[in-house]
């Protein structure tokens, strides 16, 4: 469980970007220039900048990202106008990552318990 609870939220926050990259690709259209395809590529490419930079932070620090994740997801909410379609799809993913990183932060983080997985600087524990 303890692994499951560490990559679960890292795995899917990194779907979820690429889940909202893809909707990137309608700019895309005959008569622009490639400097308006650019800048209207980089415009619908925010969202998964955003996403990447908050998947940096929950990756170092489990509880700031976690609740950055949820205020991101309400921020889609917003975003979405309070439509179903767009709270289900995105902003409540988001929300679920947000959650898991808490839960994974709490449940073995604050209690001192070593990471579930153990870098190739942190020397071997002795028994």
């Amino acid at each position: 469980m303890k692994k499951f609870l560490y990559w679960a939220p890292r795995f899917l926050g990194i779907i979820m970007v690429c889940f909202i990259s893809l909707f990137a690709f309608d700019v895309f259209e005959e008569g622009q220039t490639a400097w308006e395809t650019a800048l209207a590529l980089f415009m619908h490419l925010l969202p998964s900048i955003a996403g990447i930079i908050l998947i940096i932070v929950a990756w170092k620090r489990e509880l700031i990202g976690g609740w950055l994740f949820i205020a991101f997801s309400a921020v889609f909410v917003f975003i979405a106008k309070f439509e179903l379609v767009g709270i289900l799809a995105i902003a409540l993913p988001f929300a679920i990552i947000g959650a898991l990183y808490i839960v994974h932060y709490y449940k073995y983080v604050k209690q001192g318990q070593p990471p579930a997985v153990k870098s190739a600087s942190q020397p071997p524990m002795q028994p």
